[in-house]
């Protein structure tokens, strides 16, 4: 594996590409992986190097829209330990089998979620009351999300919207501040286990970082400004585009 200075700017153009689409609609993994093995980095050393890049543009967004008042910190604080555990199992899983076969069940996963969506034109636009509660939400998705961001991570941020939406009733804008939030947490712990382990590219990594969070800074500004309308017609186009890529890499090429 050679990184040559063009090599150095495709990386970083995907990485201000992910922040930018993640810190609105989640799927940013879904750019930067594929990038990172194209390029020759060994499976684990792109896992570990793409958890370096995504901390930045998760954390970058994760504050803005706390700033901004669209996610509080101290009432995700029990969804942040699920997600944190369930990660910090998922990557250590990651590290000792093979992740082929759960690749091949997120795309059915997220075509259920996708046209449950699409056909639910007013899920997502204002908030409505939880089906469950906070704290069943979060040991449930915290871990069970958290395991797979870990384990592999392309689509965690699009599932997390989804069920954030779904199961807790929140709007969209607010629905894409927590799941940043979440994102961070799990990102963070695994980064860390991915170091210990020796796994992790230090300069691309950091080169990276500094694309994310330009995008994500832009990203998250986009989704203040804008209503839930636009975040939903972006949401559905990553999402539809984040399965039609897993379906290609996963059976066809």
């Amino acid at each position: 594996m050679e990184l040559t200075w063009p090599v150095y700017g495709l990386l970083w153009c995907a990485a201000f590409l992910a922040g930018f689409v993640d810190s609105i609609a989640g799927g940013g993994g879904i750019i930067t992986l594929p990038v990172l093995l194209a390029c020759g980095f060994d499976p684990h050393l792109a896992l570990g190097t793409n958890k370096l890049q995504a901390s930045f543009g998760s954390c970058t967004a994760a504050v803005h829209y706390a700033h901004k008042g669209l996610s509080d910190f101290r009432r995700t604080l029990l969804g942040i330990l699920f997600t944190a555990i369930g990660a910090l199992v998922g990557t250590a899983a990651i590290q000792q089998i093979d992740a082929a076969f759960l690749v091949k069940l997120i795309p059915i996963f997220l075509t259920v979620l996708f046209f449950y969506l699409l056909f639910s034109p007013d899920i997502g636009r204002l908030d409505r009351h939880p089906v469950i509660a906070a704290s069943t939400f979060y040991a449930i998705f915290g871990l069970g999300l958290g395991f797979y961001d870990g384990f592999f991570g392309p689509g965690t941020g699009s599932f997390w919207m989804l069920v954030f939406v779904v199961f807790l009733g929140q709007n969209l804008k607010a629905a894409t501040a927590h799941t940043k939030i979440m994102n961070a947490a799990s990102n963070l712990i695994s980064l860390a286990v991915f170091l210990v382990l020796g796994n992790v590219l230090i300069l691309p990594g950091l080169l990276m970082g500094s694309g994310q969070l330009l995008g994500a800074a832009l990203g998250s500004h986009v989704v203040i400004h804008r209503g839930t309308g636009f975040v939903r017609f972006f949401f559905l186009s990553v999402v539809a585009l984040t399965i039609a890529r897993l379906i290609y890499s996963t059976y066809f090429s």
